[in-house]
């Protein structure tokens, strides 16, 4: 059996459930993959960084710590929350567990859609695994499916509803609920934060946006590079007229690659044909359209969101690092 060992940089809600989900599949990982996972290391905010039952200094410490375990697998799990303006200190954390040779999996999307050119080329240099599953759409595989499943096609594009929280919000506006209503049950339901700014101004699908145009285009952007306009009180009225005219209102994500092959970015609400996939997505569902030049148009569909599918996003990351580093 072989061990990997693991820290937790942000252990909020979905490290957390990580945590469980680990306990609750821990047999069904020695069976199938002849690996027990172990959390020597955790940081946060709230409760301050651990390593082995004893405080450290910060998180910096914790992956530092990591770095000298004896486990033949070691990995840095991401999960702090996303900071817009740099993707800081996310992106920090993860540059200093490459460095000192460990793995890394986040939920953040801060490093990939601000620094992931560069992560990518230092994991390469330093022999590790950086992925990131679960920063568009939860555990569904978005990333995988074109690493893994897309040998030599190439992405022009993308259109997606990819941000939860303002796809609940537009649903129950339609329905006729006030924009502050709305808004305070998606927060009382845990669904949005506290400050759901990030959602309703588009910055979360801004982020998700230039983290998939990275990763699939090649785009080099980040986040203030992506035409963005949220959604407000105006935002009610646009729908219900909508869906008047046997239309829907949603906020979409979209990707395009010009004849010069720049590719840009935008995010805002869109009225779309009652017909088209996006249109049908309602609640937390969530639907991302590839545009290729081999397969013509790829869809991709949650119809559901959750901690645990978050979570699970982490797991199946950790899971392809274990099969990656299977002793020969």
């Amino acid at each position: 059996m072989r061990r990997i060992d693991l820290a937790i940089i942000g252990f909020g809600n979905v490290g957390q459930r990580l945590v469980t989900l680990l306990d609750e599949r821990s047999a069904r990982l020695a069976r199938d993959y002849g690996v027990t996972c172990r959390v020597a290391g955790t940081a946060s905010r709230r409760q301050g960084a651990v390593f082995e039952n004893e405080a450290c200094a910060d998180a910096f410490d914790v992956i530092g710590r990591l770095a000298c375990s004896p486990a033949p697998t070691r990995i840095v799990v991401e999960t702090t929350t996303l900071d817009v303006k740099n993707g800081e200190p996310a992106t920090s954390h993860v540059r200093a567990a490459i460095a000192a040779g460990c793995h890394v999996v986040t939920a953040n999307k801060g490093p990939v859609a601000f620094a992931y050119e560069a992560l990518r080329e230092a994991a390469e240099g330093a022999g590790v695994r950086f992925l990131f599953e679960g920063t568009v759409m939860d555990g569904v595989p978005v990333f995988n499916l074109a690493r893994e499943a897309l040998p030599a096609v190439q992405i022009l594009g993308f259109e997606g509803v990819v941000n939860t929280t303002t796809n609940h919000i537009i649903t129950a506006l339609e329905r006729g609920e006030t924009f502050a209503a709305a808004l305070s049950r998606m927060q009382e339901e845990g669904i949005a934060e506290a400050d759901p700014s990030l959602d309703v101004e588009g910055w979360d699908a801004a982020a998700k946006a230039a983290a998939l145009a990275n990763v699939l285009m090649d785009a080099r952007i980040t986040p203030h590079d992506v035409q963005r306009r949220g959604i407000d009180e105006a935002t009610g009225g646009d729908a219900r007229r909508a869906l008047a005219n046997g239309r829907r209102l949603k906020l979409v994500a979209t990707a395009r690659r010009d004849s010069a092959g720049m590719v840009s970015c935008a995010v805002g609400p869109r009225e779309l044909p009652a017909d088209h996939l996006l249109a049908g997505l309602d609640g937390n569902a969530n639907a991302l359209i590839l545009e290729t030049d081999l397969l013509d148009r790829i869809a991709i569909t949650q119809l559901s969101s959750s901690l645990t599918q978050t979570a699970y996003a982490l797991l199946s990351d950790i899971i392809s690092i274990a099969r990656s580093t299977e002793p020969v």
